[in-house]
Parts: C-alpha cells; structure tokens; sequence
C-alpha cells in the first residue's frame, strides 16, 4: 500500500496540481482574477480548472498569481486544518512532468 505524499508549502511547485483548489488571485489579464475552482489538467502554460458551474476554464501559467488550498490531510502531519499558498504562475511554466521530478532531486540533495 502506498503512503500519501505530503505537500508542503515550500516544495508545491514541484507537486501534481490536478485535483487542488484553486483561486486566481491576480493576472495581467483582470477577467480571470477570482475564477475559483479545482485543476482537472495541466500542460506547460495552462491550468485547465473546473469551476462550481462544472465550466472548464484554460488559465495561463504565465502572469498569473494563485492561490492553491492543501487539504490537511495532504498537509504537515498533524496538521488540523488547511493550508493556503500563494505561488506567481511563472514558477509553474514546464511540463508537469519534469517539474514533479526535480522534487526528487531536490529531496535527494536536500
């Protein structure tokens, strides 16, 4: 049986996004500040999220600031309640990919 992964605030760049919630906190682009919702998909530039009127919204990584919601139960353990962090979307832009496998490196040499 596999353990759950933890994600902390310091190392969420480097985790699977899909399935988080998520708020649009800021953009260059000022319709999308607000969108609220869960991330279904993920490509190098775009967070695909759906929002609660079951809308699938394409989000750009670049110049967008979010802020995504760790369950507790995902979070520190022990932790009792959620966890809120705000990441600028420039750090997001690659493939998920590859940027769910520098968290192994940087556990490694961490």
């Amino acid at each position: 049986m596999r353990s759950k992964v933890e994600i902390l605030p310091s190392t969420l760049i480097f985790h699977e996004l899909i399935g988080l919630e998520i708020k649009v906190s800021n953009s260059t682009n000022p319709s999308l500040i607000g969108i609220r919702g869960r991330v279904i998909n993920e490509t190098k530039n775009m967070l695909v999220v759906e929002n609660s009127e079951s809308r699938e919204l394409k989000i750009p990584k670049a110049d967008s600031e979010f802020v995504f919601r760790i369950p507790a139960e995902l979070s520190e353990k022990g932790r009792r309640s959620d966890i809120f962090v705000k990441i600028q979307g420039n750090l997001l832009l690659s493939q998920p990919e590859n940027r769910i496998k520098n968290i192994k490196k940087l556990r490694k040499w961490g």
